[in-house]
Protein backbone atom coordinates (compact mmCIF):
# COMPACT_ATOMS: atom_id res chain seq x y z
CA UNK A 1 0.00 0.00 0.00
CA UNK A 2 1.51 3.58 -0.96
CA UNK A 3 2.13 5.77 1.42
CA UNK A 4 -0.98 8.37 2.32
CA UNK A 5 0.59 11.34 4.16
CA UNK A 6 -0.14 13.68 2.26
CA UNK A 7 0.00 17.35 3.04
CA UNK A 8 -2.80 18.82 1.79
CA UNK A 9 -6.37 18.16 1.30
CA UNK A 10 -7.12 15.36 -2.01
CA UNK A 11 -10.27 14.69 -4.24
CA UNK A 12 -10.45 10.53 -4.50
CA UNK A 13 -10.99 9.58 -7.91
CA UNK A 14 -11.82 5.57 -8.76
CA UNK A 15 -13.04 3.77 -11.91
CA UNK A 16 -12.05 3.77 -15.38
CA UNK A 17 -8.72 4.87 -16.76
CA UNK A 18 -8.72 3.50 -20.97
CA UNK A 19 -7.51 4.82 -24.12
CA UNK A 20 -9.80 6.54 -25.95
CA UNK A 21 -10.37 5.12 -29.91
CA UNK A 22 -12.65 7.78 -31.51
CA UNK A 23 -14.46 8.03 -35.67
CA UNK A 24 -16.00 11.25 -36.26
CA UNK A 25 -17.62 10.75 -40.09
CA UNK A 26 -17.08 13.71 -42.42
CA UNK A 27 -20.93 12.30 -43.99
CA UNK A 28 -24.07 11.35 -43.07
CA UNK A 29 -23.60 7.60 -41.65
CA UNK A 30 -24.25 4.76 -43.76
CA UNK A 31 -24.47 1.17 -42.02
CA UNK A 32 -22.65 -1.74 -43.53
CA UNK A 33 -19.43 0.15 -45.06
CA UNK A 34 -17.35 3.24 -44.42
CA UNK A 35 -18.20 6.35 -44.16
CA UNK A 36 -14.94 9.04 -44.58
CA UNK A 37 -14.21 11.08 -41.48
CA UNK A 38 -10.96 11.13 -39.09
CA UNK A 39 -9.81 8.87 -36.38
CA UNK A 40 -8.55 9.52 -33.12
CA UNK A 41 -6.70 7.81 -30.53
CA UNK A 42 -6.38 9.73 -26.57
CA UNK A 43 -6.01 9.08 -23.07
CA UNK A 44 -9.81 8.90 -21.74
CA UNK A 45 -11.78 6.66 -18.87
CA UNK A 46 -14.64 8.64 -16.99
CA UNK A 47 -12.83 8.40 -13.73
CA UNK A 48 -9.37 9.61 -15.31
CA UNK A 49 -11.23 12.40 -17.37
CA UNK A 50 -12.46 13.74 -14.32
CA UNK A 51 -9.55 13.44 -12.68
CA UNK A 52 -7.25 15.16 -15.57
CA UNK A 53 -9.98 18.19 -14.58
CA UNK A 54 -9.60 18.70 -11.60
CA UNK A 55 -5.80 18.65 -11.29
CA UNK A 56 -5.64 21.09 -14.52
CA UNK A 57 -8.35 23.10 -11.92
CA UNK A 58 -5.73 23.27 -8.83
CA UNK A 59 -7.20 20.32 -6.89
CA UNK A 60 -4.78 17.76 -5.07
CA UNK A 61 -6.04 14.57 -7.23
CA UNK A 62 -5.43 10.84 -6.77
CA UNK A 63 -6.55 8.73 -9.62
CA UNK A 64 -7.15 4.90 -8.50
CA UNK A 65 -7.99 3.06 -10.91
CA UNK A 66 -6.23 -0.45 -13.01
CA UNK A 67 -4.40 -0.23 -16.14
CA UNK A 68 -2.52 -3.18 -18.32
CA UNK A 69 0.75 -4.27 -18.15
CA UNK A 70 1.27 -2.62 -21.66
CA UNK A 71 1.84 0.46 -23.52
CA UNK A 72 -1.41 2.22 -23.08
CA UNK A 73 -1.08 1.36 -19.24
CA UNK A 74 2.39 3.19 -19.60
CA UNK A 75 0.72 5.87 -21.84
CA UNK A 76 -1.79 6.69 -19.47
CA UNK A 77 0.67 6.84 -16.29
CA UNK A 78 2.80 9.17 -18.36
CA UNK A 79 0.33 11.36 -19.20
CA UNK A 80 -1.32 11.16 -15.70
CA UNK A 81 2.57 12.34 -14.25
CA UNK A 82 2.91 15.23 -17.32
CA UNK A 83 -0.78 16.54 -15.61
CA UNK A 84 0.12 16.28 -12.26
CA UNK A 85 -1.84 13.52 -11.38
CA UNK A 86 -0.89 10.88 -8.53
CA UNK A 87 -1.63 7.54 -9.75
CA UNK A 88 0.77 6.14 -6.46
CA UNK A 89 -2.43 3.70 -5.86
CA UNK A 90 -3.13 2.93 -9.58
CA UNK A 91 -2.82 -0.85 -10.32
CA UNK A 92 -0.54 -2.36 -13.06
CA UNK A 93 -2.07 -5.71 -13.94
CA UNK A 94 0.16 -8.20 -16.06
CA UNK A 95 -2.91 -10.34 -16.67
CA UNK A 96 -5.06 -7.51 -17.73
CA UNK A 97 -4.94 -5.49 -20.88
CA UNK A 98 -5.72 -1.77 -20.55
CA UNK A 99 -9.15 -0.51 -20.78
CA UNK A 100 -10.46 1.05 -24.33
CA UNK A 101 -13.39 2.65 -25.22
CA UNK A 102 -14.43 2.57 -29.06
CA UNK A 103 -16.88 5.44 -29.70
CA UNK A 104 -18.62 6.34 -33.36
CA UNK A 105 -19.64 9.54 -33.74
CA UNK A 106 -22.00 10.99 -36.57
CA UNK A 107 -20.68 14.68 -38.79
CA UNK A 108 -22.21 16.92 -35.84
CA UNK A 109 -19.77 15.52 -33.34
CA UNK A 110 -22.57 13.29 -31.32
CA UNK A 111 -22.55 9.86 -30.00
CA UNK A 112 -23.80 7.02 -32.50
CA UNK A 113 -22.64 4.31 -30.73
CA UNK A 114 -20.24 3.23 -28.64
CA UNK A 115 -18.05 -0.43 -27.06
CA UNK A 116 -15.87 -0.25 -23.86
CA UNK A 117 -13.43 -3.02 -22.69
CA UNK A 118 -13.71 -2.34 -18.87
CA UNK A 119 -12.28 -5.85 -17.51
CA UNK A 120 -9.19 -4.90 -16.14
CA UNK A 121 -11.31 -2.97 -13.55
CA UNK A 122 -12.18 -6.22 -11.97
CA UNK A 123 -9.13 -5.75 -10.15
CA UNK A 124 -10.36 -3.08 -7.76
CA UNK A 125 -12.29 -5.38 -5.64
CA UNK A 126 -13.93 -5.12 -1.92
CA UNK A 127 -11.00 -6.43 -0.79
CA UNK A 128 -8.83 -3.26 -2.19
CA UNK A 129 -11.22 -0.70 -0.95
CA UNK A 130 -11.31 -1.97 2.52
CA UNK A 131 -7.11 -2.18 2.11
CA UNK A 132 -6.98 1.57 1.26
CA UNK A 133 -9.92 2.95 3.74
CA UNK A 134 -7.61 5.14 5.31
CA UNK A 135 -7.24 6.68 1.76
CA UNK A 136 -10.99 6.82 1.70
CA UNK A 137 -11.37 8.63 5.33
CA UNK A 138 -8.78 10.90 5.28
CA UNK A 139 -10.19 12.58 1.13
CA UNK A 140 -12.15 15.79 1.06
CA UNK A 141 -14.55 14.13 -1.64
CA UNK A 142 -14.46 10.79 -3.26
CA UNK A 143 -15.59 10.83 -7.09
CA UNK A 144 -16.68 7.53 -8.12
CA UNK A 145 -17.69 5.58 -11.73
CA UNK A 146 -19.98 3.27 -12.14
CA UNK A 147 -18.09 1.18 -14.15
CA UNK A 148 -16.80 -0.61 -11.02
CA UNK A 149 -18.11 -3.92 -9.94
CA UNK A 150 -21.62 -3.62 -8.03
CA UNK A 151 -19.98 -5.19 -5.07
CA UNK A 152 -17.02 -2.80 -4.82
CA UNK A 153 -19.15 0.45 -5.45
CA UNK A 154 -21.30 -1.03 -2.23
CA UNK A 155 -17.86 -1.43 -0.40
CA UNK A 156 -16.64 1.87 -1.61
CA UNK A 157 -20.30 3.07 0.23
CA UNK A 158 -20.11 1.54 3.05
CA UNK A 159 -16.51 3.19 3.67
CA UNK A 160 -17.50 6.51 2.79
CA UNK A 161 -20.58 6.44 4.93
CA UNK A 162 -18.35 4.95 8.15
CA UNK A 163 -16.19 7.96 8.00
CA UNK A 164 -18.54 9.93 6.87
CA UNK A 165 -16.84 11.39 3.43
CA UNK A 166 -19.31 12.84 0.76
CA UNK A 167 -19.33 10.33 -2.42
CA UNK A 168 -20.02 11.82 -5.91
CA UNK A 169 -20.91 9.27 -8.43
CA UNK A 170 -20.66 9.88 -12.35
CA UNK A 171 -22.74 7.02 -13.80
CA UNK A 172 -20.88 6.39 -17.07
CA UNK A 173 -23.68 4.67 -19.09
CA UNK A 174 -27.21 3.67 -19.20
CA UNK A 175 -26.07 0.55 -19.02
CA UNK A 176 -24.18 0.52 -15.75
CA UNK A 177 -26.09 3.14 -13.95
CA UNK A 178 -27.89 0.93 -12.55
CA UNK A 179 -25.51 0.08 -10.13
CA UNK A 180 -26.25 2.69 -8.00
CA UNK A 181 -29.70 2.18 -7.45
CA UNK A 182 -29.54 0.67 -4.20
CA UNK A 183 -27.12 3.26 -2.84
CA UNK A 184 -28.96 6.78 -3.55
CA UNK A 185 -29.67 7.80 -0.24
CA UNK A 186 -25.87 7.58 0.62
CA UNK A 187 -24.92 10.13 -2.69
CA UNK A 188 -23.80 13.84 -2.40
CA UNK A 189 -23.92 14.76 -5.75
CA UNK A 190 -24.42 12.62 -9.45
CA UNK A 191 -24.25 13.57 -12.72
CA UNK A 192 -26.43 11.57 -15.24
CA UNK A 193 -27.40 12.67 -18.69
CA UNK A 194 -30.94 11.88 -19.64
CA UNK A 195 -30.85 8.14 -20.43
CA UNK A 196 -28.71 7.49 -17.00
CA UNK A 197 -31.35 9.99 -15.05
CA UNK A 198 -34.00 7.83 -16.86
CA UNK A 199 -32.78 4.52 -15.15
CA UNK A 200 -32.01 6.17 -11.89
CA UNK A 201 -35.32 7.88 -11.80
CA UNK A 202 -37.55 5.84 -12.96
CA UNK A 203 -39.02 8.62 -14.92
CA UNK A 204 -39.61 9.21 -18.49
CA UNK A 205 -37.91 12.37 -19.63
CA UNK A 206 -39.08 14.19 -22.99
CA UNK A 207 -38.65 17.72 -22.14
CA UNK A 208 -36.68 20.25 -19.52
CA UNK A 209 -39.84 20.16 -17.28
CA UNK A 210 -39.18 16.29 -16.89
CA UNK A 211 -36.00 16.32 -16.45
CA UNK A 212 -36.37 18.29 -13.28
CA UNK A 213 -39.00 16.55 -11.85
CA UNK A 214 -36.59 13.70 -12.40
CA UNK A 215 -34.15 15.59 -10.47
CA UNK A 216 -36.78 16.19 -7.52
CA UNK A 217 -37.87 12.61 -7.54
CA UNK A 218 -33.87 11.77 -7.77
CA UNK A 219 -33.33 14.43 -4.48
CA UNK A 220 -36.23 12.49 -2.48
CA UNK A 221 -34.52 9.55 -2.83
CA UNK A 222 -31.81 10.41 -0.76
CA UNK A 223 -29.16 12.44 -3.11
CA UNK A 224 -27.84 15.62 -2.05
CA UNK A 225 -27.22 17.27 -5.43
CA UNK A 226 -28.32 15.77 -9.01
CA UNK A 227 -27.47 17.42 -11.76
CA UNK A 228 -29.11 16.03 -15.33
CA UNK A 229 -27.00 16.70 -18.11
CA UNK A 230 -29.55 17.49 -21.76
CA UNK A 231 -27.24 17.96 -24.70
CA UNK A 232 -27.89 20.76 -26.23
CA UNK A 233 -30.50 21.77 -23.93
CA UNK A 234 -28.53 22.49 -21.61
CA UNK A 235 -28.51 20.62 -17.56
CA UNK A 236 -31.05 20.98 -15.00
CA UNK A 237 -29.90 20.89 -11.05
CA UNK A 238 -32.25 20.14 -7.93
CA UNK A 239 -31.39 20.13 -3.82
CA UNK A 240 -33.74 20.09 -1.34
CA UNK A 241 -33.75 23.53 -1.60
CA UNK A 242 -33.67 24.70 -5.15
CA UNK A 243 -34.07 23.65 -8.55
CA UNK A 244 -33.51 25.15 -11.97
CA UNK A 245 -32.02 24.86 -15.72
CA UNK A 246 -28.85 26.42 -17.16
CA UNK A 247 -28.71 26.67 -20.93
CA UNK A 248 -25.77 24.85 -22.95
CA UNK A 249 -23.81 27.62 -24.57
CA UNK A 250 -23.27 28.46 -28.30
CA UNK A 251 -20.07 26.21 -29.64
CA UNK A 252 -18.88 23.91 -32.12
CA UNK A 253 -19.32 20.64 -31.51
CA UNK A 254 -16.17 18.82 -32.70
CA UNK A 255 -16.40 15.54 -29.89
CA UNK A 256 -18.75 15.35 -27.13
CA UNK A 257 -16.03 12.78 -25.46
CA UNK A 258 -15.45 13.89 -21.82
CA UNK A 259 -17.81 17.38 -21.80
CA UNK A 260 -20.14 15.92 -19.22
CA UNK A 261 -16.75 14.55 -17.13
CA UNK A 262 -14.92 17.82 -17.24
CA UNK A 263 -18.84 19.34 -15.81
CA UNK A 264 -18.55 16.53 -12.61
CA UNK A 265 -15.17 18.02 -12.28
CA UNK A 266 -15.86 21.57 -12.32
CA UNK A 267 -19.12 20.93 -10.05
CA UNK A 268 -16.84 19.57 -7.61
CA UNK A 269 -14.31 21.97 -7.76
CA UNK A 270 -16.46 24.57 -7.09
CA UNK A 271 -18.41 22.94 -4.27
CA UNK A 272 -15.02 22.47 -2.57
CA UNK A 273 -13.93 26.13 -2.85
CA UNK A 274 -17.86 26.51 -1.26
CA UNK A 275 -18.90 28.22 -4.20
CA UNK A 276 -22.93 28.55 -4.40
CA UNK A 277 -24.92 25.27 -6.14
CA UNK A 278 -25.55 27.89 -8.95
CA UNK A 279 -22.83 28.96 -9.70
CA UNK A 280 -20.89 25.50 -9.26
CA UNK A 281 -22.77 24.15 -11.98
CA UNK A 282 -22.50 27.28 -14.19
CA UNK A 283 -18.88 26.91 -14.11
CA UNK A 284 -19.53 23.28 -15.02
CA UNK A 285 -21.34 23.93 -18.36
CA UNK A 286 -19.02 26.35 -19.06
CA UNK A 287 -16.29 23.41 -18.74
CA UNK A 288 -18.27 21.08 -20.75
CA UNK A 289 -18.74 23.69 -23.69
CA UNK A 290 -14.99 24.14 -23.60
CA UNK A 291 -15.14 20.48 -23.48
CA UNK A 292 -17.16 20.12 -26.60
CA UNK A 293 -14.94 22.39 -28.58
CA UNK A 294 -11.66 20.42 -28.17
CA UNK A 295 -10.13 16.93 -30.31
CA UNK A 296 -9.23 15.29 -26.56
CA UNK A 297 -11.81 13.84 -24.06
CA UNK A 298 -10.01 16.93 -21.73
CA UNK A 299 -10.15 20.54 -22.63
CA UNK A 300 -5.83 21.18 -22.65
CA UNK A 301 -6.13 24.80 -21.42
CA UNK A 302 -8.75 24.06 -19.00
CA UNK A 303 -8.49 26.68 -16.16
CA UNK A 304 -10.87 28.92 -13.43
CA UNK A 305 -10.09 31.89 -15.45
CA UNK A 306 -10.82 30.35 -18.54
CA UNK A 307 -13.90 29.16 -17.51
CA UNK A 308 -14.61 32.66 -16.26
CA UNK A 309 -14.35 34.26 -19.51
CA UNK A 310 -16.53 31.59 -20.86
CA UNK A 311 -19.40 31.76 -18.15
CA UNK A 312 -23.22 32.48 -18.93
CA UNK A 313 -23.99 35.51 -16.78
Amino acid sequence: MADISLAQPYVLVLGAAGIDLKGRASVPLTLGTSTPGTVRVSVGGTARNVADNLARLGVETILFSAVGDDDSGKQILDNAAQVGLNTDFCIVSGGHCTSAYLALLDETGNLVMSVDDMEVLSCLTPQVVEENRDLIRNAAMIVIDSNLSEATIKALFRVARRYKVRLCADPASGTVATRLKPHLAKIFMITPNLAEAQVLSDCTIKDENDAITAARCLVNAGVEIVIITLAAEGVVYATANASGHIPSMATEVIDATGASDSLTATVVFGLLNDFPIDESVRLGVSAAALTLACTESVCGDLSLELLYDHLII
